[in-house]
């Protein structure tokens, strides 16, 4: 895929297909889990740039809107620190490659397949790296849902 606009503009003009002219349409943002597809958030909920924590079926995972527009998934737990703080990293890229810097003691992990860019292993001696999730952008099936509001 050439650019992550794509995506977004696909998910936006099938929204619109299904919205009436009375409710904007709502693009979900959904992570694939063991169980399936799970509705997270609206894609305009994310702020490009910054990330958001988020309980999915029992996981913490860190979800964040680049400044490209793509949507990635990874978990939230530093392997260094051990906290649940990665949704609250800096996004960037290094040759190209997006990144998360983690919080705690700035370990740059690639977002599209978690593993550290910095350290091989952690701590404690376990690999280095985060868990990820695939992601899409899908119409709300029900755009006028207030469990989605934003404010």
């Amino acid at each position: 895929m050439s650019t992550a606009a794509t995506p977004v503009a696909a998910a936006t003009a099938a929204a619109t297909a299904v919205s009436t002219a009375a409710v904007p349409p709502v693009v979900m943002v959904e992570v694939e889990t063991e169980a399936g597809w799970t509705a997270v958030c609206p894609y305009d909920s994310l702020t490009p740039g910054r990330g958001v924590a988020a309980l999915v079926d029992g996981a913490q995972i860190a979800l964040y809107r680049d400044r490209t527009g793509r949507v990635h998934a990874v978990g939230n737990r530093d392997p260094f620190s051990g906290a649940h703080v990665l949704s609250r990293g800096l996004l960037g890229s290094r040759d190209g490659v997006p990144v998360v810097l983690s919080p705690m003691y700035k370990q740059a992990f690639d977002l599209r397949t978690g593993n550290c860019l910095d350290e091989e292993s952690a701590p404690d001696g376990s690999p280095a790296t985060l868990p990820t999730w695939a992601t899409r952008l899908t119409p709300s099936p029900d755009p006028s849902s207030t469990r989605w509001a934003t404010p």
